[in-house]
Formats: structure tokens, C-alpha cells, sequence
């Protein structure tokens, strides 16, 4: 098991859509830590890419993380009203749009490059991947861990051969990981989570609000193995954070929600003018609603506008250090030992 071996029980969360780098994820590794590297919303040959660049900065085992398509498409009598207002909207503005389209993210062929250049951990986000995929995986050395947000998402991870557990509580910055996008899905907290499953048999890595050694030291005094951080490492240095991303973070000056507005998909982040002026009518349309935003978010993102993009982060937010990951390994490692 990766993590009889990891010499600090820290997992640096994959961090999709910019925040993920493999300078990251290899100091991380470096400093002790068990780090990962998204592959969401790269090309097949980009992740080819910064898995080779991420080999040549550690020679420590690592992760890579990749999301479960949805079995269909969205429809679009229900999400087509919604992305006509963010084009108005946009259009007001003098932003772009993009089409509204469904895809896998590349999944098959992401797949298929980690059978060939396997990674220690590829784990999974947005649903159990298929028998076929793991037994793959497995085949290739890898192990296999699911995001489950629920019980009984677990219990389908667990029965589909999942090698370990990412409990997510709803405190978590980005995305939910729930296999049901739906209004009623239930939010269950990081400890509530724990509690739950402790004994379900296989390691837990609990993820969701954790910012502190002393967060992490209660994560695993109830039961998680290692503890899973994203919203801590977004001011490093070696994060491909944007810039007005970082600023809402160390400004500290607004709450977090969870909304659909920016993606068609569930995902915490600080409340900002494009939250605000769209959330009561977003709607579960993913990844549709991601391809409509998404140029706007890119072009907002390029001239400093944090007004118009998602700014993930987990409700623990204000508490995020800004310091390079290494360091920050080395001082939530320290918090930790102190707790013992």
C-alpha cells in the first residue's frame, strides 16, 4: 500500500484547472508528502507531458488524477435557457463564450496512457470507473482510489475494488466528487464522513476543510490514514494558481458557497459577482455549462478580473499560508507533531 510508505500523512489534492503543476506535486512528494497531478481538462499528450516532467523533479512515488465521465449526455431543453443568460451576460461585457458540447475529458486514451506509463495511484473523481478500467490499473501496478462523497457511494467503491478511500466533506473547495450531481444529494461533513465508514475495511483518506496540523491530526484520530489538502497549497508558489485566485484568497474578505454557476457542476468556491448574478438559475450541466463559461473564465483570468472566474476554495479558506509547498509540508508536519 502508497501509503505504508508515505513519511508524512499529507496528500496534496489534485487541484484540476490550473492550481495542479508538476512542480507541485513534486515538492510535495520531496518534502514527505504523497502529491498528485490532475489530468482534468489536459489533452492525453499534455498529461504525457507533465507526467515526464514531473519523473524528472521526484523519484518518489506519486498520483495522477482523473475524472469519470458522465454515461450521457445532458439535455438541452434543461441547461439551454441558462447558457443563453451567460451569453447575454458575457456579451454585456465584451467576454467570450464558448459552445455548449459534451465530452469524457479524454478518458480513454487518459487511461490507456497510465496502463503504459503507470503512475503509483490514479484516482477518480465523479463516479466509479468501469471493472475493465480498474482491473487495468491493477494489472499495470497502479492503485486504485475513489472519491465518494456519501455511504453508499462507498459502498459502490468498495464493491468495484477501489484500493482506498477519498472521503470529501462538503467543506472542501472545487468541485464535489459525487457520483449524483442531483438537488437532493446529500452533504455529509469530513468527520461525519469518518465516522461513518471507519470501519469499512480499506484505507481512508480524508479531504475537506483541512488547513492545520491540528485539522489533520483530527482527521486522523478518526480514523483517515492520511489527510488530503487542496485550498492549503493554492498561494504556493510552484501552483499554477491564478493571480486574482490568489488575491481573493489572502483578501479573506468573503464566504464560500457551493454553486453550479460557473461549470453545470456542484463546486465550492468564494462568492463573487458571477456567483451572485447566476446562481439562482444554474443547473446541472456538466460538462456542457463548463465549455459555455469557460472562454470568458479564461479571457477574465488573463486581465486580473476575479469578478468573473471560479475561485475554488474550501470554506477554511482564510487560513491558507503562503509559503513554497515544501515549507509547507515541513511546518503542517510540525503542527502535527505537536498534537501527538
Amino acid at each position: 500500500m502508497v501509503l505504508d510508505d508515505v513519511r508524512v500523512p499529507i496528500v496534496l489534492a489534485p487541484l484540476a484547472g490550473g492550481p495542479s503543476t508538476p512542480a507541485l506535486a513534486a515538492a510535495v512528494c520531496e518534502a514527505g508528502g504523497f502529491g498528485f497531478l490532475a489530468s482534468g481538462y489536459l489533452t492525453s499528450a499534455q498529461l504525457k507531458e507533465q507526467l515526464a516532467e514531473l519523473r524528472s523533479a521526484t523519484a518518489w512515488p506519486f498520483g495522477v488524477n482523473v475524472f469519470t465521465p458522465a454515461a450521457q449526455a445532458s439535455d438541452p431543453s434543461a441547461y439551454g435557457p441558462y447558457a443563453e443568460e451567460i451569453r447575454r451576460w458575457a456579451g454585456g461585457r465584451g467576454l467570450p463564450v464558448g459552445e455548449a458540447r459534451f465530452d469524457d475529458d479524454a478518458f480513454g486514451n487518459k487511461v490507456a496512457l497510465l496502463t503504459r506509463d503507470p503512475a503509483a495511484v490514479v484516482s477518480f473523481t465523479f463516479g466509479m470507473p468501469p471493472a475493465d478500467v480498474v482491473e487495468r490499473l491493477h494489472d499495470a501496478g497502479s492503485e486504485v482510489w475513489v472519491t465518494a462523497t456519501t455511504p453508499p457511494e462507498a459502498a459502490i467503491a468498495l464493491e468495484g475494488e477501489a484500493d482506498a478511500l477519498v472521503l470529501q466533506g462538503m467543506e472542501a473547495g472545487g468541485h464535489r466528487g459525487s457520483f449524483d450531481d442531483g438537488d437532493n444529494a446529500p452533504a455529509y461533513s469530513t468527520l461525519s464522513l469518518l465516522q461513518l465508514l471507519r470501519d469499512a475495511g480499506r484505507p481512508l483518506v480524508a479531504t475537506g476543510g483541512l488547513m492545520s496540523g491540528a485539522g489533520i491530526a483530527a482527521v486522523l484520530a478518526a480514523g483517515a490514514r492520511a489527510a488530503q489538502l487542496g485550498t492549503a497549497f493554492l498561494l504556493c508558489p510552484e501552483a499554477g494558481t491564478s493571480e486574482p485566485h490568489r488575491e481573493a484568497i489572502r483578501r479573506a474578505d468573503a464566504p464560500t458557497r457551493v454553486t453550479r454557476a460557473f461549470t453545470g457542476r456542484a463546486a465550492r468556491g468564494i462568492v463573487n459577482e458571477f456567483m451572485v448574478a447566476h446562481d439562482a438559475r444554474a443547473v446541472s450541466a456538466y460538462p456542457e455549462i463548463h465549455h459555455v463559461t469557460q472562454p470568458l473564465r479564461r479571457e477574465a483570468r488573463a486581465h486580473g478580473d476575479g469578478s468573473a472566474i471560479n475561485l475554488w476554495a474550501g470554506q477554511a479558506y482564510p487560513l491558507a499560508r503562503e509559503l513554497p509547498a515544501g515549507e509547507l509540508v515541513g511546518v503542517l508536519a510540525t503542527e502535527l507533531a505537536d498534537r501527538a
